[in-house]
């Protein structure tokens, strides 16, 4: 794959697992849009969108678009919960940075061959029930090629 010239369209999913209930969730397009998820119920939401990825100076992946936030080399999402996500008679008014900066050449390689999206799994609640916020962290080792497109 030509790194330094070209850019490259990659899946990614991201599973909120066990989301606190009654508030809604959605993934920041941009500055105000909202990705709400593909699929959702008590035990997971799932966010499925694409990423274009070209190469930074030091020639490490550069995650550009609506969906990656943050400097060059420090990009990831932002999950947004409650008021955040539109949800106007919530009580919650948190965002969550979802880091990108793990992902590696050789994983955006093998999604874009196999046509598989690149999945990563965080915690949707923190120790007392309500919506994560600030950083977090990634589950089962971060991104990795999902088993299925």
């Amino acid at each position: 794959m030509a790194r330094a010239t070209a850019q490259h369209q990659l899946r990614l999913r991201l599973i909120v697992v066990e989301p606190a209930p009654g508030v809604t969730i959605c993934v920041q397009q941009g500055r105000c849009d909202l990705l709400s998820p593909s699929r959702a119920n008590a035990r997971e939401a799932v966010f499925d969108f694409d990423v274009r990825v070209g190469a930074r100076p030091n020639g490490a992946p550069n995650f550009l678009g609506d969906f990656a936030q943050g400097p060059a080399d420090g990009r990831f999402l932002y999950l947004n919960a409650g008021v955040l996500a539109g949800q106007s008679d919530a009580c919650w008014q948190r965002r969550a940075k979802i880091p990108l900066t793990g992902i590696t050449w050789q994983q955006i390689e093998d999604a874009v061959k196999r046509q598989r999206p690149l999945e990563a799994r965080i915690q949707g609640r923190g120790r007392k029930g309500d919506p994560v916020c600030a950083s977090v962290p990634l589950l089962g080792g971060g991104w990795q090629l999902a088993n299925e497109p």
